[in-house]
């Protein structure tokens, strides 16, 4: 690459770092319903049609932000699998309590990027393919918990109804053939649950409720984890 084409280069990616921090600022402050490429033009100075060189639609816009915050609440998560690895190898739950408490603090964090990617459906937006490896991180992260759980130590998990169990092989095939139908019905839930408490959180619906919100998720994560079978190591 010659001097030139490496200036143009640097120069697209911090034009489209800046197009997607404006972006995210109106996302604070109007929402994602009403973001709008013209308006991120005029603030960063530019014509409208300059800025369809990087993002041709509203929705290619939004796509980028979703994957961009994806990609930083997996992140997060992976980093705090790390982290409980290195101090305890063998403590699944520690494992899954630290990923879970990664994902609440980024969205505590970040909560107009999380509202982006879990809250209301953006009218007249459908997301596309590119978005379902980012979105998937998470919840990959904590299967792979569970299944280094089902290897080891194994896992405990009540009887499922018989009504459930035709749902449960599907979820079981959908998601983790290698593991037995009634914990890939466990972790569903507890993927549920989950991100129920952290946005009941994030959208203030714990407000004048709970005060001490970092021992209250700590000790729901926890349980979550047992109710997806997760064994505490003695």
């Amino acid at each position: 690459m010659t001097s030139v084409q490496g200036a143009r280069a640097r120069a697209r990616i911090e034009i489209t770092a800046a197009i997607k921090d404006e972006a995210r600022r109106q996302l604070a402050a109007e929402g994602a319903a009403k973001l709008s490429l013209r308006a991120v033009a005029r603030e960063l100075g530019m014509v409208s049609s300059a800025l369809y060189r990087y993002f041709p639609s509203r929705d290619d816009l939004l796509t980028a932000l979703i994957i961009d915050a994806y990609d930083a609440v997996g992140a997060a998560a992976e980093r705090a699998h790390t982290d409980a690895e290195a101090t305890a190898p063998d403590d699944h739950l520690a494992h899954w309590t630290a990923v879970c408490r990664a994902v609440r603090a980024w969205a505590v964090e970040h909560p107009h990027e999380y509202a982006l990617i879990y809250g209301s459906p953006v009218p007249g937006y459908t997301a596309p393919h590119d978005t379902v490896a980012p979105a998937s991180r998470v919840g990959l992260l904590l299967v792979s918990i569970a299944r280094a759980a089902y290897r080891g130590r194994g896992v405990a998990l009540p009887k499922l109804p018989a009504t459930l169990h035709p749902e449960a092989e599907r979820l079981a095939a959908d998601l983790a053939p290698d593991l037995p139908p009634a914990l890939a019905v466990a972790l569903v839930f507890a993927w549920a649950q989950l991100f129920g408490l952290i946005s009941f959180e994030v959208f203030g619906q714990f407000n004048r409720i709970v005060e001490d919100r970092d021992a209250f998720f700590t000790t729901a994560a926890e349980r979550l984890g047992r109710e997806a079978g997760l064994i505490p190591r003695p």
